[in-house]
């Protein structure tokens, strides 16, 4: 036997009962289990040699993800450089913005018009055409690899487009292909699942259900009426999507992000979110993973606060997803800069800190889709602040309306009737980079420049893995050009998915542009995090009382080495009174030598004190 095919059939023992007696569990169907297990092996017989590699020294790594050095970067393939080929020419400039894993924004087949940013895929193997080819992204990953950059994409699991083909046959009366979806021909059913699912939608696409004219049935339509539910009840669907799960991986991908995870199973009678069966949907899905490609990793789109997607990373001995998104707290950090009031974060972050160690969460401040305000109105409340009248004044506070805001943005499916909406900008716009530039203040760009720093400063002590959102790293600000584009127009989200705009990127080395002052702090706070061990994932972190609501403290520590982060989400200058009585400390940005006691914070300033 080979020893390829010896490790692979020791990975498979290793997993085979669990797998067995879940699907099991799951579908009674013991052919389709076989047929599985078959072309599992197939598609690791079909994984190339450098990919193999790669998947043992992760193997005998585990941890290699946690590391101090991991830096994300979201982007746009087509705004970011045109296409693939585009991207794989620019990534030098990815390597000099210290990042080394790199997500994708889906470029698989989509509609013009009726993509969702492309979340609606019409064809799971195949690329948009603008975009390039599966030989191009082939090209792409291997060329990351060779930098040491790692690839992610995202794997719409939930849902296909109308176009794809088994759409279409469904919609023309296939019963094969109509039961991989929810088909129902009257109105019975559906009205039975509406009074229990709530609605993702509710302005801009009503509803749980859309009914085809032309096929005589209602079709389930979670999210929008052109993306068809998946019927996971279905063999038939999981192993298909598994073996699309497994042709991706083989293209090079090392990290998977798993889309609206916790809709995948759907229940009448309920809410049909996060039910049991989702959880055995994404064990399985670890296993074989494990089993055919276990370098790559599972991350998990699961937007809730930080303890309730908990059950997504599994258990020890039965993990799940790797890495989940920690959305509440992007929130919460923009809720500080209007209140100036860290309260309510520091409660957060403590939550986030009191989780095992082994949980890793991806932190971000913004990212291609809007900010919803889904905070803790209950803590809140406590303060007498309502969550109608909070969500509003933040909505004002961004739109650039009131509170002293030097923000601009837009709102997002805005409700008239609950008075709820999203909000839409970049991070350089939140922080008054736009304005600035647009009335051409010195000092008022000088403290927006500060605020944006000191943001990304906060991210970065965070435990788990930074992200930044293309164009951040250069200030780039709102793109209202997207108000001209017929397809755009009427969403939003498109002010902040502007083209990259390499002529300011050239001014990445000039320290006397507003793109150089950004790019070369931002670069100097990635070299602190790669050089300091204290940033590992598993590093302890906690908080510390300043006794100034305006004023964050957050502590590291590792292996005998500390470090204390001071954030003034302030526009005035503040003194953080924390007490820190074992030794003197290091100032890393300055180099100066200070006690971490009463220390004097200039407005939107932040320092990273490290213990001698």
């Amino acid at each position: 036997m080979k020893s390829e095919e010896k490790q692979y059939q020791e990975r498979l023992k290793e997993h085979h009962d669990e797998l067995r007696w879940l699907y099991m569990e799951l579908y009674e169907n013991d052919s389709m289990f076989a047929e599985l297990l078959e072309n599992m092996q197939r598609y690791y017989q079909e994984r190339n040699a450098v990919l193999k590699q790669l998947d043992t020294e992760r193997e005998a790594d585990r941890g290699w993800y946690r590391q101090n050095d991991m830096l994300g970067m979201m982007l746009y393939i087509d705004n970011f450089a045109g296409n693939m080929k585009g991207v794989e020419s620019r990534l030098d400039y990815i390597e000099r913005c210290n990042v080394n894993y790199v997500h994708l924004m889906p470029f698989l087949e989509t509609t013009e018009g009726r993509s969702d940013g492309g979340y609606a895929v019409s064809d799971f193997r195949k690329v948009q055409e603008k975009l390039g080819t599966m030989e191009d992204l082939e090209s792409l990953t291997a060329a990351c690899h060779k930098k040491g950059i790692n690839v992610c994409m995202d794997f719409v699991m939930n849902h296909t487009s109308e176009d794809h083909e088994w759409a279409k046959k469904a919609r023309g009366g296939d019963g094969e292909y109509m039961s991989r979806y929810f088909f129902f021909d009257n109105s019975e059913i559906p009205s039975l699942y509406e009074k229990t699912v709530p609605q993702v939608f509710p302005t801009t696409a009503p509803g749980n259900f859309t009914w085809l004219e032309d096929a005589g049935h209602f079709v389930m339509t979670t999210f929008y009426p052109y993306q068809w539910d998946l019927n996971y009840k279905n063999p038939r669907v999981f192993n298909e999507m598994m073996y699309n799960f497994l042709y991706l991986a083989n293209r090079g991908i090392d990290i998977i992000r798993i889309d609206a995870v916790p809709y995948i199973w759907k229940e009448l009678n309920t809410n049909c979110r996060n039910l049991p069966q989702v959880h055995t949907i994404v064990r399985m899905m670890r296993m074989i993973t494990e089993i055919v490609c276990p370098g790559i990793l599972l991350l998990g789109e699961v937007v809730m606060e930080p303890e309730k997607v908990v059950p997504y990373f599994g258990t020890v001995e039965k993990p799940e997803c790797h890495m989940l998104y920690n959305v509440t707290t992007m929130a919460t950090t923009w809720h500080t800069v209007a209140t100036r009031n860290v309260r309510l974060l520091k409660k957060q972050l403590d939550i986030v800190n009191s989780l095992p160690k082994d949980y890793v969460f991806l932190n971000y401040l913004r990212c291609h889709d809007d900010i919803g305000w889904g905070l803790d109105y209950g803590t809140l409340m406590t303060e007498g602040i309502g969550e109608r009248s909070h969500k509003q004044y933040l909505n004002d506070y961004f739109q650039g309306y009131t509170g002293a805001s030097n923000s601009r943005g837009e709102l997002y499916n805005a409700e008239p009737v609950t008075g709820d909406a999203r909000f839409c900008g970049t991070t350089a716009s939140m922080c008054g980079i736009e304005k600035a530039g647009f009335q051409q203040e010195d000092a008022a760009m000088e403290r927006a420049i500060r605020l944006d720093v000191m943001l990304h400063a906060y991210m970065f002590m965070q435990s788990g893995i930074p992200v930044l959102y293309s164009g951040d790293e250069i200030g780039q600000v709102n793109d209202y050009s997207y108000k001209e584009d017929p397809l755009k127009a009427a969403d939003s989200r498109y002010i902040h998915r502007g083209a990259m705009n390499w002529k300011l990127a050239e001014n990445a080395s000039d320290p006397d542009t507003v793109e150089g002052k950004l790019f070369g702090q931002l670069g100097q706070l990635e070299q602190i995090r790669k050089r300091e061990k204290v940033f590992v994932s598993n590093a302890d972190t906690w908080t510390i009382d300043t006794w100034d609501n305006s004023v964050l403290c957050i502590g590291r520590y590792y292996q005998g080495e500390k470090i204390i982060g001071l954030f003034n989400f302030s526009e005035y200058d503040k003194t953080a009174w924390i007490n820190e009585t074992d030794g003197d400390y290091t100032e890393l940005i300055s180099g100066r030598v200070m006690k971490a006691r009463g220390v004097d914070i200039p407005a939107y300033g932040f320092y990273y004190l490290k213990r001698k």
